[in-house]
């Protein structure tokens, strides 16, 4: 390893010295502890007993090597304060972890399992001119064998349920929350103790790659979520782990998150050294495809506040972390969760920007989902809440999100989220829809939205998936997938997303009738989508279109098949001198391809 590099926070490859590594025979351990007055090793092959660890290269790093050590056991170190007090630590650069409340790393062989995806990782990539309809899980609560909070299906096992659904509903990407141990069941990943230890909770790490494996192979991306700014408390992990505030703040006033684990402190060249390394171990190790990178408003601004200014010196961590990755993996995208303003988030490092592929639109989250929560007779005081967007869109390069944070705490599904009583959530979620993925920006969507579940989601529980007996829930699943398909398949949708040519107005001015028209394009083919939030029926509506001879049908909200009460009698529609009249029912969305 490059000493001076890991020092000034250079290295992005850290765990192939630190932890536990195979060697002809036996394995070598070591770890980064420079305040430790001494530190043993103990496991399985120790008979649980200390075997003394050495210092090695300055002082500051430790090593053991123990002939008797083999994949699969497990091991702690033992590290000694100055006042001879000792704390039991699993290995922070550890490739496995027991599940909870036991805290031993595992010793694993990353070479164990053989990738068979060589096709898929040669064509992939930022999918910038390409659709990317992406489907959020936690990865415990997609399907459970049983009613038990802690019965959870293997990765083997969830390949055979979750590839198959995926095609059949459209989605080319899956997004995981993260599979980095954690303690704790309701942190859902974000409060982690192994940042190299995919959570046993599923099974080892080669039975990940082999999940991995096997979704490439199926044309599946993976996208996997990554916790750069705060780590869990749990004596055994990061956390004063070698007596010292080693990985995090020594000041209480910025040393505590809001959530109240440990913030990571990102000016350590030691620190940015370990997280970039965690970044790359994914994506290299495991083929991951994609960073989503968790509460990036909390490494621009000090504790996520604008208003205490912005951490320079994690910005530039962020940024440099972001061009490495970008230099090692330059197919595979970074993402980030970020509801700031913060400029250049999307934009290139050399250009002075954060390096991002994509930043999530908060904003248009908040205001679509506000709008269809207003009565319909107040949406025309807010009609522009849906032509905002556009006003900023360009700024960055978007994506479009309805991630587990919105059907949680309280906070109602999207199919509780529009407004009315039970039927009349129905129409109004399909028009809701037709405008997201219509909507220029990549898109993400949380299991269950697709079923038009009632119940907030909750990690214990699996998926509402009884509700499909019920035929309004069914028809709308089969609606999701049709729209699914149709994104997938018509370029205007998604070619153009960050292109000015791709998007245009064609109507955005209807505040009274809360009608709005726009149109997508990619090369020859034209969209026009049309969209009535009202809760009448808008007879002979008249739009003016250049270049146009017919309309035919790709989609319609409203139509019989998916609950709706309109029947389609022709797929075309004539256009006169270019203009078009047409009749939209109540809260109802419409998409036509322009020849």
């Amino acid at each position: 390893m490059d000493f001076y590099g890991f020092y000034t926070g250079k290295v992005f490859d850290a765990y192939r010295y630190l932890g536990a590594h195979l060697e002809a025979e036996g394995v070598t351990f070591r770890t980064f502890a420079p305040g430790a007055s001494r530190i043993a090793l103990i496991g399985e092959f120790t008979g649980w007993q200390e075997w003394e660890m050495h210092k090695t290269y300055d002082g500051n790093f430790w090593e053991c090597y123990a002939r008797d050590a083999k994949p699969g056991m497990m091991y702690k170190y033992r590290i000694y304060k100055h006042d001879n007090s000792c704390v039991d630590h699993c290995d922070p650069y550890g490739f496995g972890m027991e599940l909870r409340p036991n805290s031993a790393s595992y010793i694993r062989d990353l070479s164990a399992y053989a990738f068979n995806d060589s096709k898929w990782m040669q064509k992939r990539s930022d999918c910038k001119d390409k659709p990317l309809n992406i489907y959020e899980i936690h990865f415990g609560s997609f399907r459970k064998p049983s009613d038990k909070p802690d019965d959870w299906y293997t990765y083997t096992e969830m390949a055979d349920i979750l590839i198959p659904y995926l095609k059949e509903n459209g989605y080319n990407y899956l997004e995981i929350m993260p599979l980095s141990e954690h303690p704790c069941d309701e942190s859902w990943g974000y409060q982690n103790t192994g940042f190299f230890s995919p959570t046993s909770r599923y099974g080892t790490a080669a039975e990940l790659m082999e999940f991995i494996d096997r979704c490439h192979q199926n044309d599946i991306g993976i996208i996997m979520d990554f916790v750069p700014v705060h780590f869990a408390v749990d004596g055994y992990g990061l956390a004063n782990y070698d007596g010292t505030s080693l990985y995090e703040y020594p000041h209480q006033d910025v040393g505590v998150s809001e959530w109240g684990s440990c913030n990571f402190m990102h000016s350590r060249g030691e620190v940015r050294s370990f997280l970039q390394s965690a970044a790359n171990y994914w994506l290299t190790e495991y083929h991951v495809d994609g960073i989503r990178m968790d509460a990036i408003s909390r490494i621009i601004y000090w504790q996520g506040d604008p208003a205490r200014g912005v951490n320079n010196t994690a910005v530039d961590f962020i940024r440099e972390m972001n061009r490495g990755l970008k230099a090692m993996h330059p197919t595979a995208m970074l993402s980030a969760e970020d509801s700031t303003s913060y400029p250049g988030v999307t934009r290139p490092v050399n250009e002075g920007g954060l390096g991002f592929d994509y930043k999530w639109d908060m904003g248009w989250m908040n205001d679509t989902l506000d709008y269809f929560r207003t009565a319909p007779e107040y949406r025309s005081r807010d009609y522009h809440k849906l032509t905002f967007s556009m006003m900023y869109y360009y700024n960055d390069a978007f994506l479009l999100p309805l991630s587990h944070d919105e059907v949680v705490h309280g906070k109602a599904t999207i199919m509780q989220k529009m407004n009315g009583e039970y039927e009349e959530k129905f129409p109004q979620a399909r028009a809701f829809y037709m405008y997201m993925y219509a909507h220029p920006g990549k898109k993400l969507n949380f299991m269950g939205n697709e079923l038009g579940q009632l119940r907030e989601w909750d990690e214990k529980r699996e998926q509402d998936w009884d509700i499909l007996k019920y035929p309004i829930h069914d028809a709308f699943h089969h609606f999701m997938q049709d729209l699914s398909e149709i994104y997938l398949t018509h370029p205007a949708l998604s070619q153009n997303d960050y292109a000015n040519e791709g998007f245009s107005w064609v109507d955005c001015h209807q505040e009274e009738r809360c009608i709005y028209a726009f149109e997508r394009k990619a090369g020859k083919e034209r969209i026009l989508a049309v969209f009535n939030f009202s809760d009448k029926v808008q007879e002979d509506y008249k739009l003016q279109l250049t270049d146009a001879d017919k309309l035919t049908l790709l989609l319609a909200s409203d139509m019989e098949k998916y609950a709706g009460t309109k029947k389609y009698k022709t797929l075309t529609l004539p256009s006169e001198n270019g203009t078009v009249s047409l009749d939209l029912e109540p809260y109802s969305a419409v998409y036509y391809k322009i020849n």
